[in-house]
């Protein structure tokens, strides 16, 4: 069962699939719903998720996959369903950490100074507290979503020259850490989820540019870009890798980033 069935969640739900498995999925328009039931996932429109709706859709026992955004009320109200389940992730960010720089990895202090970050920890101790695993997840990327996007359509600057190292984890290594972690029942860990590979911006933007025959980008000040853009970390995830035994078919932006530029056909 995958409550909030997009990007990442729909990896999962492939790969589930892939498997020989059997996959519901919650989404907010009808339209997702028809396309995900077109890819063989049986979805449905819950524009509000509640106990209620979510009646005869999550079963007992189920593997649960929570990917919705923390809205300050239905983490609460739906949260103890975790408890019924064979086994729960909660799908966070790296986001927690708000402004650390540096090596970041599961002891690492949150910093709450945001609104954002302090409603993804609470839900985030929400969902623990019923016995799922969080996955504070770096930057997602994959086929037509992530930075050689914003490179090739020009809507990528490199703030303050570049050096700020970014960490990302393609949505299939993703998608592949939290099958893991479900297949394996693992209960109220949490894990900080991310490639191999943490590099400044600038050098997998010049390899990028290079292989999309792009001209070098524009550089800005660190106010004049999103902020997911401004940090200045390296997320390392070997726990959660010794934890799940999974080995990443994406280690580096390198490998990552080709299979997008292949399976676009770019």
């Amino acid at each position: 069962m995958v409550l909030g069935c997009g990007f990442a969640g729909e990896a999962l739900a492939r790969r589930r699939l892939a498997a020989g498995g059997f996959v519901r999925a919650t989404v907010r328009r009808d339209e997702e719903r028809e396309r995900l039931r077109a890819r063989g996932i049986d979805a449905y429109t819950v524009p509000l998720i509640t106990r209620d709706a979510l009646a005869g859709v999550l079963c007992e026992g189920d593997d649960l996959a929570v990917c919705f955004p923390p809205d300050g009320r239905t983490d609460a109200m739906i949260s103890p369903l975790a408890e019924t389940t064979h086994a729960a992730v909660y799908l966070s960010s790296t986001g927690v950490y708000g402004e650390r720089t540096g090596d970041i990895h599961e002891d690492t202090p949150l910093d709450l100074a945001s609104d954002k970050a302090r409603a993804r920890a609470d839900a985030e101790s929400l969902w623990r507290d019923h016995g799922a695993t969080v996955l504070r997840a770096a930057g997602i990327y994959g086929p037509w979503r992530g930075l050689h996007r914003r490179v090739l359509e020009g809507r990528h600057a490199l703030p303050d020259g570049g050096h700020r190292v970014v960490s990302r984890v393609h949505v299939d290594d993703l998608a592949a850490l939290m099958d893991a972690c479900l297949s394996r029942g693992l209960r109220g860990e949490t894990f900080v989820v991310a490639d191999e590979c943490p590099v400044p911006q600038r050098e997998a933007v010049a390899w990028l540019c290079a292989r999309l025959g792009v001209a070098e980008v524009p550089v800005a000040t660190g106010e004049a870009v999103p902020e997911t853009l401004r940090h200045d970390r390296r997320v390392r995830s070997a726990r959660v890798l010794a934890a799940t035994g999974v080995r990443l078919e994406y280690p580096g932006y390198r490998e990552g980033f080709a299979m997008c530029l292949r399976e676009e056909g770019l």
